[in-house]
Formats: C-alpha cells, structure tokens, sequence
C-alpha cells in the first residue's frame, strides 16, 4: 500500500467515526493524528492532554502553542500516575495500569461532551515492541486509527513534512517512567532528577536522548550525533559534574546509543533464563 493510499484510508476512517476525542501528547504521531482529524472533521474534534509530574513541562508547552495556532478545542487533565495502585513500584504491566486509568479519564471527558470516540496515535510499527498499555487501548475500545491505516513512523514523518507540522523531525518520546527498570520504585524525587537530567542535556544540544535510571548511577543513551558531542572533554567534565549535583553518584554512557525500549531488554534476557533453566 502506497503512502497516498493509506492516507486515503486514514481520512476515510476518521470520516466514519463523525467526532472524536484526541489523546494529544505533542508527539510526532499524535500532532499528525490531531492535524489530520481537525483537516477532516473540524470542529467535531476535541483534543485531551494529560499534564503530569512524568511529562516534561517543555512538552506541556509545546501543546499548548500547537492547538491555539490550530484552533483546536483543548482539555488539559491533570492527573498523578503515582496515584495508582501498584504504580510506583514500577510493575512489567506499568503501562497497562497508566493506560486504564487515563484513558478511562479521557472517555469520561468525552462522554460528557456526547462525543462517541477517543483516538489515540499508535502507528503499524508499535506491534512490534513490548507495549501492554496497548492491552488497555484494547480492552477500553480505543481507536488506532494511524495503526489501522498501515501508517508507519516513518510514514508519519514524511506527510507530517509535507505538512509543514513542527514535529516532523522531532526525537521520539516516552514519559519518565520508562527510564526505571522494572521493579525499580518511582518516586517523584527521582523522576525530578530524570527531567533534570535530560533537561541538562538537551540544553547541551543532545536532541535523542534518554537519562536511564539505575540507583545512583545515571546512564546516557543518545544518538551517534550525541556520541560524538560527548567525546568533548569540556561537555563530558560538565555534565558529570551537573549529574552528580543533581544527585548522582556514577554517570555512564551507553555504548549502544539510544534506542526504544531498552529497559525491555531485561524482560527477554530473564525470559531467554527461565528457558534455558527448562
């Protein structure tokens, strides 16, 4: 299926479902997403952000600026994750509890507007990463409209520039969550240090990066871009000495670089374990 046919797809889908509630993060593929329903449906769209502790206030912003230059109808819900049960202490399903609980939210808000649907931006690719707050998309009857079109990152990114949408070559994102292995409490002194972290960072001019929580040692995941930056003397004395006031004993980099969902890779090594102690 070429490009122009799954973006066919995708209006056809959106003009079906007649009004929609956006689950708008500021994302690459939630800004299509948002862009694409307000171009078809218009008013009948309503976009819904959560603003949380795990979401930095940059992205908050961002938001912000995008659907007043749109036009866009907005709801910003505040909502604290560390509220629910059995989040904190950071669980395999974390996903699927943070999911169920906003995106319950969402529906409620929606409901009482009278619009039948919420929609959010997960693309084809997404099946193939570990993602149980997919489950809760599931299970609550969250629509994927991106997904259900064939539409890929990649995909996203192209139209999104023939738009001229500002997050056509944004960094991807993920809430502070995903930098603690699994088991690792999340307390909000610690996201506090994360946000900082990464903050430090992107103010240095490191664009794909992620700040991996490991107790009181911080490792830095960035792209070859950032690799490079960070074989400067100067930069490298600066930022441990930043990360170290900020409150870390070690920092490391990751010779890998950045990639999605590195924290998983602890979930298929015990995996890879437990079948070999078979």
């Amino acid at each position: 299926m070429n490009l122009q046919t799954k973006q066919d797809e995708l209006h056809k889908i959106l003009q079906k479902l007649g009004s929609v509630a956006v689950a708008f993060s500021g994302g690459v593929d939630s800004t299509f997403l948002l862009k694409t329903a307000h171009h078809v449906l218009g008013s009948r769209v309503l976009a819904v952000t959560v603003r949380s502790g795990l979401v930095p206030q940059r992205e908050i912003d961002g938001v912000v600026q995008f659907v007043q230059k749109e036009g866009i109808e907005h709801i910003l819900v505040d909502f604290d994750e560390l509220t629910i049960a059995g989040f904190a202490q950071n669980p395999t399903n974390r996903c699927y509890l943070c999911k169920t609980a906003v995106f319950s939210q969402i529906q409620r808000i929606a409901e009482d507007r009278g619009i039948p649907h919420v929609i959010e931006g997960s693309n084809a690719d997404d099946v193939h990463d570990y993602r149980p707050g997919m489950q809760a998309v599931k299970k609550l009857g969250i629509l994927s409209p991106l997904r259900e079109a064939g539409l890929t990152k990649e995909d996203i990114r192209q139209l999104s520039r023939e738009w001229g949408l500002p997050t056509w070559n944004k960094p991807s994102l993920a809430c502070l969550a995903s930098r603690f292995p699994y088991g690792e409490t999340i307390t909000r002194e610690r996201v506090a240090m994360i946000d900082a972290a990464e903050q430090y960072l992107w103010d240095a001019g490191l664009c794909q990066v992620r700040v991996r929580f490991h107790g009181n040692l911080a490792r830095i995941e960035t792209d070859e871009e950032g690799l490079r930056r960070l074989l400067s003397e100067n930069l490298r004395k600066e930022i441990d000495c930043r990360f170290k006031k900020i409150g870390f004993l070690y920092v490391t980099v990751d010779l890998q670089g950045y990639r999605t969902g590195s924290m998983n890779e602890m979930l298929e090594l015990s995996t890879e374990s437990r079948i070999k102690q078979q």
